[in-house]
């Protein structure tokens, strides 16, 4: 008991619950629909606060540049010290947001521009348009589900935003999935799902998990196509087989439990959606620039291509480089455009859209970028405190290895992302402690954080209150809690498939 009392009293028993109780009240914010943005960088200060406090009150060093409960290389160690330590709190947040924005927040800027003219010009219908034409031939309701899921799935890779997807998908694949025998509700459940898994080195945050995993080019840029191909892949195609074959059971065991029976007109009060100046049917392929270039022009692709020569008897050599995301959609961008003038032969038209471009871009500093860098300085708290370290030492004291750790953080950003309804602001608050956990066990840092960014993206699925699902909900007529009923048992078994695959192939 008296070991117990000393603990409590000592500064890593205060900085335990100190972070306890911001936690606390940071979850209850968010939850009351309060900006998460600003939730987590007031959380975050409050920790640095309290940790200087702490430190002061028992004589240790007060400094957080140069936290010794921080990485060496953390962003706030790089920061230059402005001589206070309260003072280096900003100094620190500021050397966060300068970094972030001229690196990771350019790619994803540059991503979301890159989105929004895509819709801007028509392509991303033209790519579901034509994407949803072989359910048409398909002739069992419930495999037009699994289908439906699938093509969703490979579309979300161009399409980064879960609720964009969504309701392109419910205007366009929603009458056709109805008219085929899918009942509403299993429908409905199946496209708020064909987001749940950020496929590709398109999405955002997968960009971010590559820079904080390390997984770097030999020109120290961020590889999102090897971390595609090496990590996600292998991962998340035993999830997508489970996930489908549970949509199969599980939206044909609700149509039987309410009394579904197909009748052919039963879509009649909703139309596909007519466009009346649709975008040419190759236009579809202009979303998909971007990932050709990343794929196509990366270094194990060209290393391979290399090697194939050599055991053909060929001298012909690439030089193997690796296109950059930015680079990979701005070069995209120019060549849409280029073909935006020769179809229109206005250069005003083609001028006037690239504003389109700045607005998306704009949109993703204002929401991602600062939830990333708002999620990056709340994580510093919780390392500074020394709490992390403290529960971590609690952790192996019982026993408990990586792979339970692991395991369990999956499980508390799922729980986050279900309260919260968003799975950025869960990922990005803990990505840090996933990063600190990897190098407390010496294994490879995307072995932990990657399980902790897919079970985010999954979860979001089942969340009645995230984007995708309300607005599907709204569009087809349903309670978003009709819909999250039918997506909870595939997306805990997917869940349940990462956390068991990902045990076996990376830790």
């Amino acid at each position: 008991m008296m070991n117990f009392l000393s603990f409590l009293v000592s500064p890593n028993g205060l900085g335990l619950i100190a972070t306890l109780l911001v936690c606390t009240w940071a979850a209850r914010l968010v939850l009351r629909k309060y900006k998460p943005q600003a939730v987590l960088f007031l959380g975050g200060i409050m920790l640095l606060t309290v940790v200087i406090l702490i430190n002061w009150l028992w004589g240790q060093p007060t400094n957080i540049i140069g936290n010794p409960n921080l990485p060496p290389d953390h962003l706030f160690n790089r920061a230059r010290t402005l001589g206070n330590p309260f003072l280096d709190i900003f100094a620190g947040k500021s050397n966060v947001f300068s970094t972030r924005v001229a690196g990771l927040g350019l790619l994803i800027m540059s991503v979301m521009g890159f989105v929004k003219y895509m819709d801007a010009i028509g392509a991303n219908k033209a790519l579901v348009r034509i994407g949803v034409k072989p359910l048409k031939f398909i002739k069992s309701p419930y495999v037009v589900l699994v289908c439906a899921f699938l093509i969703g799935l490979a579309m979300k890779m161009a399409i980064t935003s879960a609720a964009g997807l969504g309701v392109l998908l419910m205007a366009t694949m929603f009458p056709i999935m109805l008219k085929l025998g899918v009942s509403r509700g299993a429908a409905t459940a199946v496209i708020a799902t064909t987001g749940c898994i950020d496929l590709g080195p398109a999405a955002g945050i997968n960009v971010a998990i590559v820079e904080a995993s390390g997984i770097l080019t030999s020109d120290g840029t961020a590889d999102v196509a090897r971390y595609f191909f090496q990590y996600q892949l292998p991962v998340a195609i035993p999830i997508i087989i489970v996930i489908s074959i549970l949509h199969f059971v599980v939206q044909r065991w609700w149509d039987k439990k309410e009394g579904f029976s197909f009748v052919y007109n039963q879509a009649v009060d909703i139309e596909e959606e007519k466009d009346e100046n649709p975008a040419p049917n190759y236009y579809a392929v202009f979303p998909l620039i971007p990932l050709l270039l990343v794929f196509t022009f990366n270094e194990v692709v060209l290393n391979g291509i290399n090697n194939l020569f050599v055991s053909m008897g060929s001298s012909w050599y690439i030089t193997p480089r690796t296109m950059g995301l930015a680079t990979a959609v701005f070069l995209s961008l120019f060549v849409v455009m280029l073909v935006e003038y020769i179809r229109s032969l206005s250069a005003k038209k083609v001028f006037d859209s690239i504003q389109t471009v700045f607005d998306g871009m704009g949109y993703a500093f204002a929401t991602i970028v600062t939830l990333i860098v708002a999620g990056e300085v709340f994580a510093t708290g919780l390392l500074a405190s020394g709490s992390v370290n403290t529960l971590l030492g609690f952790a192996e004291d019982a026993g408990a290895g990586v792979v339970p750790i692991a395991i369990f953080m999956q499980g508390l950003i799922s729980i986050a992302t279900v309260l919260m309804g968003s799975g950025d602001a869960a990922i990005f608050s803990f990505m840090g402690v996933g990063a600190m956990i990897a190098e407390h066990f010496d294994v490879e840092a995307i072995s932990v954080i990657m399980p902790m960014q897919i079970s985010s993206s999954l979860a979001r699925s089942m969340s009645p209150i995230t984007a995708v699902v309300v607005a599907v909900s709204a569009i087809a007529g349903l309670n978003p809690l009709d819909v999250v009923k039918r997506t909870a048992i595939p997306i805990i078994g997917g869940i349940i498939t990462l956390a068991i695959v990902n045990a076996i192939l990376f830790l």
